[in-house]
């Protein structure tokens, strides 16, 4: 059973605002029966755009349940622009927390939401680019995890997992989505102000630096998806490191190596480190 907190359990067995709405001002539909979870929200807007009620109904499990009444519950007063500036978190940090496998439902909310603040502009529903599905699976799109990226900080694929389900079928788009990833990140880089130049690290600083960024913050977060990471040796710039746990047998463990774990020492240690999987 899933560890939710009682306010989210109060939405679960008690959901506020479910059913059908007559005449409503604007609708919106998220997430795909085919997927397993959808969702339809209906808002009344008055003449000063400002929403009066809301109803949603929803197909899916007990956090889609609750993420679509508290969404209920937090737009009923605002401002259509005001909603317009709410995101999964706000569902998410209203409800106290979700776990962290269920926070697609959150970004479902999300989605409604946007979209009936489009159907109610009179603005076309967000294009979907069948050339950007990312995850066939589960039609999950590049801008859909970008989305989820930017706003959510993820970094790993299966932070996107938890928040898109993208990556949550066969595997394939595994490599993908780490490489969206990282390209978020070096925009994020980009866009931060400059870092003053690094002193060239002597051979011990470079094993004590490296070693703690792997135990401050890559290895917790692989730690989060069931995964681990041991390093093994440095010889000048390359490091050599063993992945553990789940990330030992993901499909997509070399991207894994490159694109998060060399990333980061490249970022946090030393622009020239090379990661290698040691031999086993």
């Amino acid at each position: 059973m899933w560890d939710y907190n009682e306010k989210v359990w109060d939405h679960i067995r008690n959901p506020r605002n479910v059913g059908r709405m007559d005449s409503p001002s604007a609708v919106g539909d998220a997430g795909s029966l085919a997927c397993g979870d959808a969702l339809r929200l209906m808002l009344r807007i008055d003449p000063q755009d400002v929403i009066t009620d809301a109803k949603y109904q929803t197909f899916g499990c007990g956090s889609a349940v609750a993420a679509g009444s508290a969404l209920t519950e937090i737009v009923v007063g605002k401002s259509v622009d005001e909603a317009a500036r709410l995101t999964n978190q706000d569902i998410v940090d209203w409800l106290g927390g979700l776990p962290e496998e269920k926070m697609h439902c959150s970004v479902m909310g999300a989605e409604a939401l946007d979209a009936a603040i489009r159907n109610y502009r009179g603005e076309p529903p967000a294009p979907v680019d069948e050339a950007k599905v990312v995850c066939k699976c589960f039609g999950i799109t590049e801008d859909q995890i970008r989305d989820a990226v930017r706003t959510n900080a993820l970094l790993t694929v299966d932070d996107v997992t938890h928040y898109t389900k993208a990556g949550g079928g066969c595997g394939q788009c595994h490599e993908r989505i780490l490489e969206i990833i990282e390209d978020e990140r070096k925009a994020e880089r980009v866009g931060a102000p400059p870092q003053p130049s690094r002193r060239r690290l002597s051979n011990i600083q470079l094993m004590k630096a490296v070693e703690e960024a792997i135990e401050k913050h890559i290895a917790p977060a692989l730690r989060q998806d069931g995964g681990d990471i041991d390093l093994v040796d440095i010889a000048g710039p390359n490091v050599f490191v063993a992945l553990r746990g789940r990330c030992a047998s993901c499909v997509a463990s070399g991207a894994t190596i490159k694109q998060f774990v060399q990333a980061q020492l490249r970022e946090l240690v030393d622009e020239n480190i090379v990661v290698e999987e040691a031999a086993a």
